[in-house]
């Protein structure tokens, strides 16, 4: 299984040559933004991006916060099991790194001795970014841009083959939406019962938000009608 790309004519190896030759055209610079962005800007983005929804669904409220957010929580737990989904695949496999194979590539970052198959980085990012999409559909759109860069980045900096990040969409993708209806089952009543809570609800609902604090209108309207009551009742007095 270690010869999956081994031929200069497969359209894998020369898809890598292509992207990774953009690599060597480049910047020394420009080279390194896209070495850390590749290694650990894109992830953090899709952290950031998880809690940007997380905030925005939490000042919304509405019925559906607490699923929102049990979607939410799925998606960096979904993440972490594609990842260790693809230890036993990696093994398996065994596909050396390309520049391991292939010679004239411009590697970005080193220390890269474990295989190939299938890039973690791009499980990871996608793994997330459907798991956003489940949650937000902005958002998700968002996410899914940003595992594609991710996927790019990954054949630029020459420690992947296309097929890798394929293979690494495809897995994270997979598990997400295979295991979502279990996971949901289990996060959202969690969720919902913190929804309920005085403390741990203000993780689901913004102050205000609240389905058990009254609502400002509903308590104007609750006192103008008994101011209302109040003065009919006093008209039937005086008429007597």
């Amino acid at each position: 299984m270690a010869g999956l790309a081994e031929s200069g004519s497969n359209p894998d190896v020369d898809l890598l040559y292509d992207i990774n030759g953009l690599a060597k055209d480049a910047p020394g610079w420009f080279d390194g933004i896209m070495e850390f962005m590749g290694e650990w800007g894109i992830l953090l983005a899709m952290v950031l991006l998880v809690l940007g929804c997380w905030w925005t669904v939490r000042r919304r409220g509405g019925e559906d916060a607490a699923p929102s957010v049990a979607a939410l929580m799925w998606a960096p737990l979904a993440a972490g099991i594609a990842v260790l989904v693809n230890v036993p695949i990696r093994g398996f496999v065994e596909r050396p790194r390309p520049f391991r194979e292939h010679e004239g590539l411009e590697v970005l970052i080193g220390g890269k001795t474990d295989y190939s198959f299938v890039s973690d980085h791009a499980t990871l990012t996608m793994a997330m970014a459907v798991g956003l999409f489940i949650a937000n559909r902005k958002f998700g759109l968002l996410g899914l841009g940003l595992a594609l860069v991710e996927g790019f980045l990954r054949v630029y900096m020459g420690v992947h083959y296309p097929t890798d990040v394929i293979g690494g969409f495809a897995l994270g993708t997979a598990v997400v939406l295979l295991l979502s209806p279990l996971a949901m089952a289990l996060l959202t009543p969690v969720t919902r019962a913190a929804e309920r809570s005085a403390r741990a609800g203000r993780v689901i609902r913004a102050r205000g938000n609240s389905p058990d604090e009254p609502d400002e209108r509903d308590e104007h309207v609750i006192s103008g009608a008994s101011g209302d009551a109040g003065a009919d009742a006093e008209e039937r007095d005086l008429a007597a």
